[in-house]
């Protein structure tokens, strides 16, 4: 049992606030001295205990709680918080609150908060909607994403345009920058994802092709389909994941800062000063990511084939009789897409964001998702365009 040492001759101190059951229908609180968070913190959750203890006994409606507040000498916000809990209790439990000696200049710090239900709104019940109307707003924000993705790419074409004829006035070391985070700083991701693609495509396909003689034909298609569309498309998501997200994490952060806002307020305009120079980036890095991406796909591709037996000659023969140069045009030319498609979608996300961190998590989770959705449309249009053309 802990004891408290007090000084001889001294009485010991009071507690600034104790409560007193009477009986089951009237209870007196005292408070006293100086009340704030030091010396309410180890009285206030006891006080509430008892209090919550008495209210739960017999007939709440009859039960009177009395405050003494003549012997305050010094009251701030703790101690205001403190009258508001106990009163709030009172008031959810239906029974009364009494407090008529409080210093008339502590009145005005307990009146700004009366009435003190404001402070504790009741909880609104949700009302579920009808998946009717759940999909008819589904589909009224999709529209209108899409009305903000076309007005927003409008505004990037004519801007890119812009950059073509006034080159000077590009922010070309936020291009520099930003082609080296998204293509220099994404080769190993690339190289990695690449040549594992390169194995287990050569693998799964030699098992197959295997049964019918026709092991040296996999190293072609696997050049074939590699050039043609893996190499873009593996390239494209990736960029997806790093540098879509990393861009609307960026311009997601100024608008939080409200730095975008000050680019208006000075006259720039942000998609000059903040989009261009990321597009542009995306725009150059896509293809060499892509090429570098076949070419470590093949080489895996050749190296995987040398357990079957195809030496690197036939390997080498075989894919320059397959792959055409229209093919390897094919495949840089929809990296081309997919580039200004990740970069774009990225910024946009980016300046679309809302206000509080948690807004900027959401950005690049939203960069991510709509640029891969939106490499699988630019994608499927170029397959149909390629089946109606050949190329």
């Amino acid at each position: 049992m802990s004891k408290i040492a007090v000084q001889p001759g001294q009485p010991p101190q009071a507690p600034p606030a104790a409560l007193t059951i009477l009986n089951d229908s009237h209870a007196s609180l005292v408070l006293r001295g100086t009340l704030d968070i030091y010396a309410l913190g180890a009285v206030w959750s006891p006080i509430r205990a008892v209090q919550n203890t008495w209210l739960a006994t017999g007939a709440s409606k009859q039960k009177i709680l009395e405050v003494d507040a003549a012997q305050i000498e010094s009251l701030d916000g703790a101690g205001i918080a403190f009258i508001i809990d106990v009163q709030e209790a009172q008031m959810n439990a239906k029974a009364e609150f009494v407090m008529p000696n409080l210093a008339a200049r502590y009145q005005p710090l307990l009146k700004q908060f009366d009435p003190i239900t404001n402070l504790f709104p009741a909880p609104q019940a949700v009302t579920a909607q009808s998946p009717i109307v759940a999909a008819g707003k589904a589909a009224y924000a999709l529209w209108q994403d899409m009305i903000q993705l076309i007005t927003f790419g409008g505004h990037v074409a004519a801007d890119l345009v812009w950059s073509l004829r006034y080159p000077r006035q590009v922010r070309w070391g936020d291009f520099i920058n930003a082609a080296v985070q998204a293509g220099l700083a994404a080769l190993p991701i690339v190289g990695l994802v690449a040549f594992l693609i390169g194995v287990i495509l050569s693998f799964q396909s030699a098992i197959g092709m295997q049964k019918f003689g026709a092991v040296t034909f996999v190293g072609p298609l696997v050049s074939l389909g590699v050039f043609r569309e893996l190499g873009p498309l593996i390239t494209a998501i990736l960029l997806a994941g790093r540098s879509s997200a990393a861009f609307a994490a960026e311009i997601g952060t100024m608008t939080v800062n409200s730095e975008v806002d000050a680019l208006v307020t000075g006259g720039l305009s942000p998609v000059r000063f903040l989009v261009i120079p990321r597009v542009l980036a995306g725009i150059l890095v896509a293809p060499i990511l892509t090429l570098y991406a076949d070419i470590v796909a093949i080489l895996a591709s050749a190296i995987t084939m040398t357990a079957y037996g195809v030496p690197f000659i036939n390997f080498y023969n075989n894919t320059l009789t397959m792959v055409d140069t229209e093919d390897i045009l094919s495949g840089l030319m929809k990296s081309l897409l997919f580039g200004t498609v990740v970069s774009s979608v990225g910024c946009l996300r980016g300046m679309q964001t809302g206000n509080g961190a948690a807004a900027v998590g959401i950005s690049a989770t939203s960069a991510v998702v709509s640029s891969i959705v939106l490499i699988v449309l630019v994608d499927g249009v170029f397959a149909y365009i390629s089946y109606r053309t050949g190329f």
